[in-house]
């Protein structure tokens, strides 16, 4: 698997490193070199200082031919252009993205992205919390937006 991350802060990093590990070939491309400390120094992906939505640094990205792309910087608007990009110029096959704004979420999902809006997962969860649905309950929804399948019930 091949895949191009834009944006190196936690999200980003933590990502790549999830990918680089599991023996994907990754590419995280940030605005600044500093950002990408956050990777430690066993990270063995490529490094790419530049913007996501410049086609020249996709294309020194490696972007032809990856699998996955995934944009995570702290921009719901720089994610929407790298997506956009990715996905019309770049017929990348699983295109992603974070954003903040509960409202462009919906908007992105029905441009043919997948759209986690975190300010709205977090918000869900906490009120469910604070309304008494156990955090097992939680946990199991989660599984299944990430997988698609219910977890597997526990041995009795």
């Amino acid at each position: 698997m091949k895949a191009i991350i834009v944006g190196c802060g936690r999200v980003g990093a933590t990502l790549a490193r999830m990918f680089a590990e599991s023996g994907a070939e990754v590419t995280i491309i940030d605005l600044t070199s500093d950002a990408f400390r956050r990777l430690g120094t066993k990270f063995r992906g490529t490094r790419l200082v530049g913007t996501g939505t410049d086609i020249s640094v996709l294309k020194r990205a490696g972007i032809e031919g990856s699998d996955v792309f995934v944009a995570v910087t702290d921009g719901d608007n720089r994610n929407l252009m790298a997506t956009q990009i990715a996905k019309t110029v770049f017929d990348i096959p699983l295109v992603m993205t974070r954003v903040y704004d509960p409202a462009r979420a919906a908007a992105y999902r029905e441009m043919g992205i997948h759209t986690l809006c975190t300010t709205s997962i977090a918000a869900n969860l906490m009120f469910d919390l604070a309304g008494g649905k156990a955090v097992e309950n939680l946990i199991s929804e989660l599984q299944i937006v990430r997988t698609g399948q219910k977890p597997a019930e526990p041995a009795a």
